[in-house]
């Protein structure tokens, strides 16, 4: 009876360690699927002022170890990036040619951003998406802490967003959207690691943006992705992203879809939405005269070399400038919010 008694009572400690672990592992499912909010507060701005200003600089497609005029743009970003009292940089993939890294000891990190990006100006947090040539190589090793402890500007995740008071952007991983990376590869090895299966991870993904999208309370939301959802460059329209993407950006009144992917600079406006796209792919090599067709009713400036471009928000007002290889500002754009919305 004391036998039995033992192992009843063993028995019932292994269902309960089971149970246990079935709902560990959904609580570490349920906070793998969410977002990770990351908060950057402007550098000495009042929070409570209406002229609050966030400043930022955006670029895309760079790590090629100073070649193909990657140091010349580098030059221009940290002499722009002095005029602007800069509070961060946005990169928007692609940060390490032609495969990504190899690993967390790749010289191609020091190679291709810490001993180029050097001025004063862009001693600023680096927020980073993966680009598709991120995911050629070993696609967790940019987003190693190890990586941030050799440069504490880099900050690379998958998606996530970034709370800064008068804007937030939710940066997502658009990498695995595209089909033809998993239909037809090519000679190409992507770095599915984390993403697999394809179909619950982009399904979590576009969940938790139209959440984290529908409980903003900013006055200015921004998405940013590596591909296109617009774009008269090389690659044009992304059809994945503009199927399950671009809706609910548009259902959740989002300002700014940011890209690179595309090697230029562009800004397409949107017909049926406030919505405005831009390019900023021109961080180092850029193809010149490689565009598809133009729409001339949405394309408001297109620029086949290399460049970046430069966001300055307030709570009411938003401007916009692209700049290219020589630091002269090819598109000046601005937009404004009334300061108090009427419900």
């Amino acid at each position: 009876m004391a036998l039995n008694h033992h192992l009843q009572h063993l028995f019932r400690m292994a269902i309960t360690i089971f149970v246990m672990c079935l709902v560990f592992n959904n609580d570490i499912n349920l906070v793998r699927a969410e977002l990770q909010t990351l908060i950057h507060h402007p550098d000495g701005k009042s929070q409570d002022s209406s002229d609050l200003l966030l400043s930022f600089l955006v670029v895309g497609d760079w790590g090629r170890k100073g070649t193909h005029n990657q140091s010349q743009v580098a030059f221009q970003m940290g002499r722009i990036g002095e005029t602007l009292d800069l509070d961060f940089i946005i990169s928007t993939g692609d940060n390490f040619y032609d495969k990504g890294l190899t690993g967390e000891h790749d010289p191609a990190f020091e190679q291709s951003f810490t001993n180029i990006y050097t001025a004063s100006s862009l001693q600023k947090p680096w927020y980073t998406v993966l680009g598709n040539h991120d995911y050629r190589g070993n696609a967790l090793a940019q987003s190693s802490h190890f990586l941030k402890q050799k440069d504490t500007r880099w900050i690379c995740l998958k998606s996530f967003i970034l709370n800064a008071d008068v804007a937030e952007i939710f940066f997502i991983d658009t990498t695995p959207f595209q089909d033809k990376y998993f239909t037809d590869p090519e000679d190409q090895v992507y770095d599915w690691r984390g993403i697999m299966p394809r179909k619950k991870y982009l399904s979590n993904l576009l969940k938790d943006l139209d959440m984290a999208l529908r409980e903003s309370t900013a006055k200015w939301k921004i998405v940013v992705g590596h591909h296109p959802i617009k774009s008269d460059g090389h690659h044009g329209n992304t059809p994945e992203l503009v199927a399950l993407v671009l809706p609910i950006l548009q259902a959740n009144d989002v300002d700014f879809y940011i890209n690179g992917h595309d090697h230029c600079l562009e800004h397409i406006s949107s017909q049926d939405s406030p919505l405005q796209f831009f390019t900023s792919g021109g961080g180092s090599k850029a193809w010149r005269g490689d565009m598809t067709w133009m729409n001339p009713e949405e394309t408001k400036f297109y620029h086949d070399g290399q460049g970046f471009m430069s966001m300055q928000i307030t709570e009411n007002e938003v401007q916009v400038i692209f700049y290219d290889v020589f630091g002269s500002a090819l598109h000046k754009w601005s937009t404004s919010k009334s300061l108090y919305s009427i419900i």
